[in-house]
């Protein structure tokens, strides 16, 4: 006769912490029975008790404790054992570890927030995203930024199987932390910060704080705006450094062979001057006589083209915002091409004489407002002056006033001959609302809206600028 299994201890050991983890997830109150209970495991396990502590960041555990960062790294994209045997033990490390991260960063909590609270959260935020595999500010659009972090291995199976795996969940987790972000900046007495060099230092920029920076900049002086200055210029500037990146990557044009290569001695191709020559080798001298120097070809074809970019600044539209002035002012200085810059909410401002500064240009914007399409229209048009060589790139969510008007205008370019690419969202998460009327449209069109990730632009100029 079969009797019932004996209850697996590891089991009950993960599903003890898994329990705490929601129990304070839904109520910061401590739930004594689960407290006690979940020391005990963590201590039995080998753990330290401040991964229970919810004042301690994973900064300070990992300070005190080095050897714990290798395990929060990928903590949660696991690679499956070969053998499909699950080391239990490992698993409850697992589930206390990951309790601590996931407890740091969305048990945000109430009431005003520090700059120094604020660090903190960017910090276990950091090693959120790292334990997904991802490099810290990757999925908020901050730090390191350059995007796509992927994770991989199986979804986890909650209480009965192993610690979480968020891998898959990774598109919608990035725009959450953002929010997150975003709440906690609101909650933060931001001008009082700013005034306070020493607290000031303590703020990393992302883009929360930017957006929050860029909407009050005409609210603040002397001190105060010499650091939101700051701030933004550290954000722009980490921003520029990974998209120039990717936008050089993507802009090698093809060589010209049809023009003759320059004949100097970084173009000298050695291997087959060699090779051409080799009938000339004397055995007796030892020696080979060249008759003929051959050279690479390094022109690339490049065409004068002219990149019209339309961003749509109202208040939906503000992660976009950033990161096309900042894309824009790549391409800006990029040889033979030539860009221009218009921003627009029911006012359209064009921006082209700062197109090469991006930092210059966000202080030039002003965020917020309604959106009437149609005035920017007004001053992109007569910038197509050769339409074969045109592209306009237009960003927005398309919750336009005039939309009838505003679209023809844009078939009209199409049809001119210019490449128009409307562009739903140019953000780190990927994530934007399209109009679905516009959406279709433009399907019909057959230009459909690119909404997603900031690489999809870049790879869609690809063509325009080779």
């Amino acid at each position: 006769m079969g009797g019932t299994p004996a209850p697996d201890p590891d089991e009950n050991r993960r599903q003890v912490l898994y329990w705490r983890l929601l129990a304070r997830l839904f109520d910061p109150e401590e739930q004594a029975s689960l407290e006690s209970a979940s020391l005990a495991v963590v201590e039995d396990v080998g753990l330290p008790s401040a991964l229970l502590d919810p004042q301690a960041s994973v900064d300070s555990v990992v300070q005190r404790h080095p050897e714990l960062a290798a395990e929060f790294d990928g903590l949660m994209t696991p690679e499956p054992d070969e053998d499909g045997a699950r080391d239990r033990a490992a698993e409850v490390r697992r589930a206390a570890l990951a309790s601590k991260v996931l407890l740091n960063v969305f048990a945000s909590g109430s009431g005003t927030v520090t700059a120094e609270q604020l660090a903190r959260w960017q910090s276990d935020a950091g090693w959120l995203e790292r334990a997904l595999g991802c490099r810290p500010g990757e999925l908020r659009g901050g730090g390191n930024r350059a995007g796509g972090g992927q994770g991989a291995g199986p979804t986890g199976t909650g209480f009965g199987g192993p610690a979480p795996d968020l891998s898959r969940l990774i598109p919608g987790i990035g725009p959450e932390l953002g929010s997150i972000e975003a709440g906690l900046v609101k909650r933060m007495h931001l001008r009082e910060v700013l005034a306070d060099p020493a607290l000031a230092s303590r703020l990393t920029p992302s883009m929360s704080l930017i957006e929050q920076l860029l909407r009050d900049k005409n609210n603040l002086s002397g001190v105060a705006l010499a650091n939101a200055k700051a701030l933004i210029r550290r954000y722009v500037d980490e921003v520029t450094e990974v998209l120039r990146t990717q936008v050089e990557k993507a802009t090698v044009g093809e060589l010209d062979r049809s023009v003759p290569p320059k004949r100097v001695y970084r173009n000298l191709d050695l291997d087959r001057t060699i090779w051409k020559n080799l009938t000339n080798w004397d055995p007796e001298e030892e020696r080979l006589y060249v008759d003929r120097l051959y050279y690479r070809h390094t022109s690339r074809k490049t065409t004068p083209q002219r990149l019209i970019v339309v961003v749509d600044q109202s208040g939906s539209m503000v992660d976009s915002m950033v990161n096309c002035t900042i894309l824009a002012s790549i391409f800006a200085g990029l040889p033979k091409v030539d860009v221009h810059l218009i921003a627009y909410d029911t006012q359209a401002l064009d921006l082209t004489p700062w197109a090469h500064d991006p930092f210059e240009t966000l202080l030039r914007t002003k965020l917020g407002g309604g959106t009437d399409g149609t005035v920017a229209m007004a001053l992109a048009q007569p910038k197509i002056a050769e339409p074969r060589n045109t592209v306009v790139v237009w960003i927005s969510d398309f919750y336009e006033w005039r939309t009838d008007e505003l679209f023809e205008s844009m078939a009209a370019v199409h049809r001119s001959g210019a490449k128009f690419i409307p562009v739903g969202s140019v953000t780190s998460s990927g994530r934007g609302s399209v109009n679905p009327w516009f959406r279709e449209k433009f399907k019909d069109l057959g230009t459909p809206v690119i909404s997603g990730h900031i690489k999809k632009l870049v790879h869609e100029l690809k063509t325009f600028l080779t």
